[in-house]
Order: C-alpha cells, then sequence, then structure tokens
C-alpha cells in the first residue's frame, strides 16, 4: 500500500512539473517580445570600379550604410601628385580604424588612385616610392601626369570638353572624346550608380579649395562645401580658377549633372596635411549628417 501510494505521489509531482511548465510556456509565447537595441548597420567595402589602360585596378573602399554618400578621390594626376594618393589611403585607414564613428546616415567612398598607371611610373623596384623618386617639375611632360595614353585625365570629362586644353599654359591631350579613356569611365559610372551627394579630388600643389562650374555656373551647395572644407582645413577658398582656361575637368563634369564638386589642393608635392585634411574630412561628414 506504501509503495502505491509513493507512486501515485511521483505520479502527481511529474504531472504537476509539466502543467507548471507547459503554463509558463504558454504564457511566454502570448507576451511581446522586449524591443531589442537598434543595431547600427556599419560595414565596410572594397570593389573595383574599372581597370587602367594597363590593366591596373581602380578601387573604391566604402565605409558606412547611410542614405547621403560623400565620394573623395585621389590621383587623378597620378605620380605628379602621388601626395594626393598618400593622403587618400590616410584616410582610408582613419575610416577603417574609426568606423563606428561615421554617423548612420552617412556613407563614405574613397578612390584612392583614379590613374594607378600614371602613379606606377613613380614607384620603385621595391614597391615603394619617396620625395627623392619624383621629379619635382618637368615642365609640361610632369612625371605620371597622363596616363598610358598620354591622356590628361582631368582633362576628359563632358564639361567644355575639347581636343587640346591647357595645363600651366602648355597644350595637353584630352583624348579622343570626353570618356575616352578608361579610368575617367570607371569614375563616371560609379557616380552615376551611386548618385553621390558631394565629391571632393584631391590635388596638389596650389594650397588652396576650388569650387566646381560648368555651363549653369557655381551649384550653392558647391559654396558650402567649398567654404566648410577651407574653414576646418585652413586651406584658402577660391571660388572661380582662373589662372588658365580648363575644359573636360571632372569637378565641372560633377557641378554639370547637378553634383556638388570640389578641388582640395595640397600646399606641396611632398607632404599629405594630414591634420588640415582629417578636419576637412570630418567638417564635411558633420555638414552631411545634418541634412
Amino acid at each position: 500500500m506504501r509503495n502505491k501510494l509513493l507512486i501515485v505521489f511521483l505520479v502527481l509531482i511529474v504531472l504537476g512539473v509539466v502543467i507548471f511548465g507547459f503554463i509558463q510556456f504558454n504564457n511566454k509565447t502570448q507576451e511581446s517580445p522586449e524591443p531589442q537595441a537598434e543595431e547600427t548597420l556599419i560595414y565596410t567595402k572594397h570593389n573595383i570600379i574599372g581597370t587602367s589602360v594597363e590593366g591596373r585596378d581602380i578601387e573604391s573602399y566604402t565605409y558606412g550604410n547611410g542614405e547621403n554618400h560623400l565620394l573623395f578621390v585621389g590621383g587623378i594626376h597620378g605620380g605628379y601628385e602621388w601626395n594626393s594618393v598618400l593622403l587618400a589611403y590616410e584616410a582610408i585607414d582613419y575610416l577603417k580604424e574609426n568606423i563606428t564613428t561615421i554617423p548612420k546616415n552617412i556613407t563614405v567612398t574613397i578612390i584612392p588612385s583614379a590613374n594607378p598607371d600614371g602613379l606606377y611610373k613613380v614607384i620603385n623596384k621595391e614597391g615603394r616610392f619617396t620625395i627623392e623618386d619624383v621629379p619635382q617639375d618637368e615642365g609640361p611632360k610632369g612625371t605620371g601626369r597622363f596616363n598610358a595614353h598620354n591622356v590628361d585625365l582631368n582633362r576628359n570629362f563632358d564639361c567644355k570638353w575639347q581636343a587640346e586644353s591647357t595645363w600651366r599654359g602648355n597644350i595637353v591631350n584630352a583624348g579622343t572624346k570626353a570618356f575616352s579613356e578608361p579610368e575617367s569611365i570607371a569614375i563616371r559610372d560609379f557616380v552615376q550608380k551611386e548618385k553621390p551627394k558631394a565629391v571632393i579630388f584631391w590635388h596638389s600643389q596650389s594650397n588652396a579649395v576650388y569650387a566646381s562650374e560648368c555651363h549653369n555656373g557655381i551649384l550653392p551647395e558647391t559654396l558650402t562645401l567649398m567654404n566648410t572644407y577651407s574653414h576646418a582645413s585652413g586651406y584658402k577658398a577660391v571660388s572661380s580658377f582662373d589662372s588658365y582656361e580648363i575644359t573636360g575637368d571632372a569637378e565641372g563634369w560633377l557641378a554639370s549633372i547637378g553634383i556638388p564638386a570640389i578641388t582640395v589642393e595640397l600646399s606641396t608635392h611632398e607632404t599629405v596635411e594630414w591634420q588640415q585634411n582629417l578636419r576637412g574630412i570630418q567638417s564635411i561628414i558633420t555638414h552631411h549628417s545634418q541634412e
């Protein structure tokens, strides 16, 4: 008799545990789920957006995933302005290390070298280049300024394009037509696909920030872009380049399709002036994050 009572008692305990568990499970499934902390959508992306005349990759590095896309471009004049490429890679390293500081509504893309064939002309056998490797001024030649077709890429875009253009008063080859070169096509296709809110080109050595314009003058937002970078970096703001006539420049083409663009000219061909340009980069990101 005692054994039967023990068995019944154990069965009742088991049934109680099962019923209790079922009730708890049922209550949990009916409760509204607790709100989860919003995940920050931050990522990096490396793409090959095109290749040069000699088959070298034209790369882009993208950080963040916001709707306001900012584009920075270095090295369109290749080896002649090699420090603009180094500046771009400094910016890439900075963004990679500080990815969590990019605002949620911002995406930043950097194209470090828009003319890799021109850059290759000043790279030594060890894969490095130094100030001593780069002739600082070779007159109209400009070591590495042009691509492998001897075209000045910053005269090959579709704004007032002419087959011959000028650089420091010298005649330069602007290609057989606007966008005749694979490097300028890569930039064009990227812009048309991604539709950036603003584009900043790094050059050297005029020590200034220039606004862009084409047939319809300067876009109002371009002046804001110029003044924002200038104020933060300390480079002089210049609304119009009038030293000599320029046709077919990338910044002018962007103006013609309604995209604000500026040219940031470093003060020398030897330095990246990182702190100045970091302040400029941060100011552009902050400005567009508030839109």
